[in-house]
């Protein structure tokens, strides 16, 4: 792989190149006739507006296969189902750890095709204690202890235990993960059978009604869960968020296994499967249930890390996503969506600096309404729709204007890491999000 340092200067360089471009962008219309100051946004507002309109009314809310009718074993015989690893890469998780074995020893699935891996990556609590307990009252589990300093983050925890793994796929998840018993019985058959190289499932927030900004989470996830769909839908590209997603083994070491050189080594696989042709499905329900950050300041925090790998494959991956290896769908897709998640909060950003310096009026608000209106039908569509995990807020006045209020910290947190991206060098670390026990909460 690539050398982290090279790697760095590479990024340092196109995060400043996109920065001057919105910042340039941004600033331009307030040296045109009032007349024309609004053209840019308004035909922005028209092109991205429709792209993402016709992406919220198109996403299908798929299901896996329901055990509530005929046996899976009738539906998908036994014999097909191939062999599987569920694989969880864990650090000073003993708050979770052992509620995570419970239900993954709890999983419905052909015992032996199963498989289940939690690699220790330097653990300074009692976790590694806990698992070497577990592992001993649980004979399906393996235990993998990795030096703290070993590199390489989550994704080298994952590629230690992918050099041991034997499965034909694998699901990765994070150690707060929670699933329904019959969840491998109803995705595995889905990613087979529809010919996926990988598979996301929705990401469902178990404790929303801790505080405004749990619920406010819980939405977001059903939010991007739709525009996902959509986007799939549509011929574009679908997105792996981490916890919950499935794997084909002989797929992921044919891209390179889990890049070492990056922050979030989801997203930066997503791109490595679309580069190699690999078709990447996603399943409303059973979702993967997973905690919310409780703190503004712990959000903020895992958003930078969220922003940062984001901006990071873009980067990496340009010249493969605007070439003709990709269809023409996908490329359009890309565009428009990396214009509205990263383009639009920076242009802005320049947009109202350039305003208060000129003082002349914001140009760009245009843009930014049609965004923040799609999003609230996303909303819509996400928190209305039939769920089969944790409840998903309803979406009233109140919570939707909270909800909205909410995604505006992007346009906050992607200016910001952008410019840190630009001027300052950048540092790989392991990077978590810190789980709490609500085995008391949820009963």
């Amino acid at each position: 792989m690539t050398s982290t340092a090279a790697t760095g200067d590479h990024r340092r360089a196109k995060s400043a190149a996109f920065l001057f471009a919105c910042g340039c962008a941004g600033a331009a219309p307030h040296w045109l006739d009032s007349a024309r100051s609004l053209w840019p946004a308004i035909s922005l507002a028209l092109m991205l507006g429709g792209y993402a309109l016709r992406t919220v009314l198109r996403a299908e809310l798929l299901r896996g296969p329901s055990t509530q009718g005929p046996p899976t074993s009738a539906l998908f015989p036994v014999e097909e189902f191939p062999t599987l690893d569920v694989v969880v890469a864990a650090r000073d998780e003993e708050a979770v750890v052992a509620r995570l074995v419970e239900r993954l020893t709890a999983l419905r699935y052909p015992t032996d095709r199963l498989s289940t891996w939690v690699i220790d990556d330097g653990s300074l609590d009692q976790t590694p204690a806990l698992l070497d307990a577990l592992a001993e009252n649980h004979p399906t589990l393996n235990v993998i202890h990795r030096p703290r300093d070993a590199g390489g983050g989550k994704s080298g925890a994952l590629n230690t235990a992918l050099a041991q793994l034997k499965g034909e796929w694998l699901l990765v998840l994070d150690a707060d993960a929670q699933l329904q018993d019959d969840l491998l019985e109803r995705l595995v058959p889905y990613a087979v059978e529809g010919g996926w190289s990988a598979v996301q499932l929705r990401k469902a927030v178990i404790d929303a009604d801790r505080n405004w900004l749990t619920r406010s989470q819980a939405m977001e996830m059903a939010l991007d869960a739709v525009i996902q769909t959509g986007r799939l839908t549509g011929g574009g590209v679908v997105e792996l968020r981490g916890n919950g997603q499935l794997i084909k083994r002989s797929m992921l070491e044919a891209s390179g296994g889990f890049n070492e050189d990056t922050v979030t080594d989801d997203l930066d696989l997503s791109f490595r499967l679309l580069t190699h042709g690999a078709l990447v499905g996603i399943l409303w329900d059973p979702p993967v249930q997973e905690e919310a950050v409780p703190g503004l300041s712990a959000l903020l925090k895992q958003r930078q890390r969220w922003a940062e790998g984001g901006l990071q494959r873009f980067f990496d991956y340009w010249p493969t996503l605007t070439s003709s290896q990709l269809s023409v769908r996908q490329r359009w897709d890309l565009a428009c969506f990396f214009l509205l998640q990263y383009g639009l909060p920076v242009v802005s950003f320049a947009d109202l600096s350039t305003s208060l310096v000129t003082r002349t009026p914001p140009t760009y608000w245009p843009l930014s309404i049609v965004a923040f209106s799609v999003s609230a039908l996303a909303y819509l569509r996400g928190c209305r729709g039939v769920n089969q995990g944790p409840s998903i807020p309803a979406p009233g006045l109140w919570n939707l204007l909270v909800a909205i209020t909410y995604l505006g910290h992007w346009f906050v947190v992607i200016p910001w890491v952008t410019l840190k991206m630009a001027l300052l060098p950048k540092r790989l670390v392991w990077a978590k999000t810190s789980h709490g026990d609500l085995s008391e909460q949820l009963g």
